[in-house]
């Protein structure tokens, strides 16, 4: 047996997207042509790998079994072509420190499987930093928190934030309230001292950090409290929203910025955001 590669990438990106449309869009083809490939492919391996209702489009028992072997499939094949005739590109990538987690090195080993040619570059620093970044043209594409009222940019998934501490932390009644932060520019660092402004809670930074990681070890240490991402936060360190009497900090949303139009690079930002939503969805 011989597969087709065009309809074993047909597959996987409908599998990716969830959707024909965008499946069709995301390949530069139509989605009559998308749905010929599919069930020519599903025909030679004699399985029905997508379920399509008015309503859904999604991945079969065998669909979900045959899935990671035919991103392997793709992968071996793109390799081969571009073995002796690619050049190697150049990817700027900035990731907000509050968005890195642990999902970084699935992000970018999915995107040297999809194109070996690129030569991946990443930056982590403040949502606010990489997004004037972005619009100097310095990165070719930001995963960042939602910045203010700006609205562009494809969401990748929500966020939501907690008060977190060391388990031997104390805050005693009537002092301010000790906090680390990543930096005085950071937006996580912004929203969380409004919140406690709008709620006439009295506080003083106590740490201010370079880095995300060290921020992490001040708070496990116990030298204070600090806002994280819910989905981030120290695996040593409890929420004590409730513990301390602290208002609640309103979700954001995680967004990709890219202005890249040529057909190999959206494709390494779909596989990116694909690699991202599939990592926060096997996480919950």
């Amino acid at each position: 047996m011989t597969l087709d590669v065009d309809a074993v990438r047909a597959f996987v990106t409908i599998a990716d997207l969830q959707s024909f449309t965008r499946a069709a869009e995301a390949l530069g083809s139509t989605q009559g042509a998308i749905s010929v490939k599919l069930k020519r492919l599903e025909e030679r391996l004699d399985h029905r790998l997508i379920e399509r209702t008015p309503r859904s489009v999604r991945l079969s028992a065998q669909g979900a079994v045959f899935l990671e072997s035919a991103r392997d499939f793709l992968c071996a094949h793109d390799r081969a072509v571009m073995a002796l005739s690619s050049p190697r590109r150049h990817f700027a990538l900035g990731i907000a420190a509050h968005v890195a987690g642990p999902e970084v090195p699935t992000l970018l080993a999915r995107l040297n499987a999809h194109d070996p040619g690129l030569t991946i570059e990443v930056q982590l620093d403040t949502s606010r930093a990489l997004l004037d970044a972005f619009d100097r043209g310095e990165l070719d594409a930001a995963i960042i928190r939602r910045e203010d009222d700006r609205r562009d940019g494809e969401v990748l998934g929500p966020e939501h934030f907690g008060w977190f501490a060391a388990p031997q932390f104390e805050h005693r009644q009537g002092e301010p309230l000790k906090l680390a932060a990543l930096s005085s520019v950071c937006g996580v660092r912004d929203i969380s001292t409004r919140a406690l402004d709008a709620a006439g809670i009295a506080w003083t930074e106590v740490f201010l950090g370079g880095g995300s990681s060290v921020v992490t070890a001040a708070v496990s240490a116990g030298l204070a409290v600090s806002a994280f991402s819910c989905r981030l936060a120290p695996a040593d360190t409890v929420e004590v929203s409730q513990r301390f009497g602290l208002p609640p900090l309103p979700s954001s949303e995680i967004v990709l910025h890219s202005t890249l139009t040529d057909t190999k690079s959206r494709e390494a930002l779909r596989t990116l955001a694909c690699a991202f939503r599939e990592h926060r969805a096997s996480s919950h």
